[in-house]
């Protein structure tokens, strides 16, 4: 089975889905039926609006492109899906942290607190250019952000704001007997006052060395590049004994990517150009509610 998806701030009729695939040819042919009569359904959660399709054949990612584009004066998401969520199995959601789950980027707030956003900033801005890896880039960066003080990082945290629709997130996916986890190229400490806060099942993040309170600007053990991203989404994933096709990953940047392809869920959320390069879906003008459209039930 394979279907799409329209998801907008205001409500789909079904008047504008048929001519919209009407108008799109031969690029999509409708299921005869998903066994209830019914090749289109409809929803409202959450404030936001879905339409659902089932589609016989699977779509190239030129094609989807293409319909997507067609969207984009209606400002309606366009997601390609293999299949969704069934109610009855175990399932898993897999986010990044920094400007994916909350809004900020937690390294650039850290940075302004200690004075140091401008040297911070243009090791990003290389970094971004392709004139320095992730990893030497990240250690970098963590170099300016010696002698700030352990107590600056629950300072700094009381000031993030979760992005839109993760609140719903949050309720709706463990309602629904799903795991979340996060996994991020940020800093431990930051997920472990938020996993106190919020349904986190797991979560990994990088390691700052601290002595007497005082972080030396190292960092401790392994980093969490794009490639330990994929790793620990498939290890989890396993250890959860939840198949990689019920496996949700979401991301902005380019080094979520590889997650988000092992994924059988991949989804951008107001991704960077970067990662769009390299995925299939995204979402660009909804909000993270709109993944509560993936699960069976939610229609």
């Amino acid at each position: 089975m394979n279907l799409i998806l329209f998801v907008s701030h205001s409500p789909i009729s079904e008047n504008f889905v048929t001519n919209f695939l009407k108008e799109a040819g031969g690029v999509l042919s409708l299921e005869v039926s998903n066994g209830n009569g019914k090749q289109i359904s409809f929803s409202e959660q959450f404030g936001l609006y879905a339409a659902r399709v089932l589609i016989s054949k699977p779509l190239e990612r030129t094609q989807i492109l293409v319909l997507r584009e067609r969207l984009q004066k209606e400002k309606i998401d366009f997601l390609f899906l293999p299949s969704f969520l069934p109610k009855d199995q175990s399932s898993l959601f897999v986010f990044d942290m920094d400007s994916t789950v909350i809004k900020e980027e937690v390294i650039d707030e850290l940075a302004r607190k200690h004075g140091v956003f401008e040297e911070v900033a243009s090791v990003t801005k290389k970094a971004m250019e392709g004139g320095m890896g992730f990893d030497e880039a990240l250690r970098l960066r963590v170099k300016h952000l010696a002698g700030l003080s352990v107590q600056s990082f629950k300072e700094v945290y009381e000031l993030l704001h979760l992005n839109e629709g993760m609140e719903s997130i949050f309720q709706f996916v463990p309602s629904h007997g799903a795991k979340l986890g996060i996994l991020s190229g940020g800093f431990s400490p930051v997920l472990e006052l938020f996993s106190k806060k919020y349904p986190v099942d797991f979560f990994r993040a990088n390691g700052l060395e601290e002595k007497e309170g005082i972080f030396t600007g190292n960092i401790i053990g392994e980093i969490i590049n794009r490639e330990k991203k994929e790793v620990y989404l498939r290890k989890y994933a396993s250890e959860l004994l939840v198949p990689l096709e019920r496996v949700v990953a979401v991301g902005d940047g380019a080094n979520d990517a590889l997650m988000l392809n092992a994924a059988g869920f991949g989804i951008g959320i107001h991704a960077k150009q970067g990662l769009k390069d390299q995925i299939t879906n995204w979402i660009e003008y909804t909000n993270l509610s709109a993944l509560v459209f993936l699960f069976e039930d939610s229609f």
